[in-house]
């Protein structure tokens, strides 16, 4: 069963990456497995959702704007950004102050 990302009480912060996908995969799906991986062993990573129909959504949660900063320049995922050409025809990146949530 999916679940959404088990994040503590706000404030917290969320990045919103929304795409398009180029034709073919690209090497994109190996390549965002071990993103994934990745960004979830950095500090202040706190989970992650992803959901694709024509557009895709992705919000990764952190802790603090200095742990999103470090993971945009984290080298690998540096590397796995300079090839957006292979994989999107456009995309949207936007980092919200997380204030309140509520659900069930």
């Amino acid at each position: 069963m999916v679940s959404p990302a088990q994040t503590p009480q706000p404030p917290y912060f969320a990045v919103i990456f929304t795409s398009v996908r180029t034709d073919g995969d690209n090497g994109y799906a190996e390549t965002a497995k071990q993103i994934l991986e990745l960004a979830s062993t950095q500090p202040g990573f706190l989970g992650f959702e992803s959901a694709r129909q024509e557009i895709g959504i992705s919000v990764s949660y952190w802790e603090s704007r200095e742990a999103i900063t470090a993971w945009k320049e984290n080298i690998a995922h540096c590397q796995a950004q300079s090839r957006a050409k292979d994989w999107y025809r456009k995309f949207r990146v936007r980092v919200c102050h997380v204030e309140r949530e509520y659900g069930f």
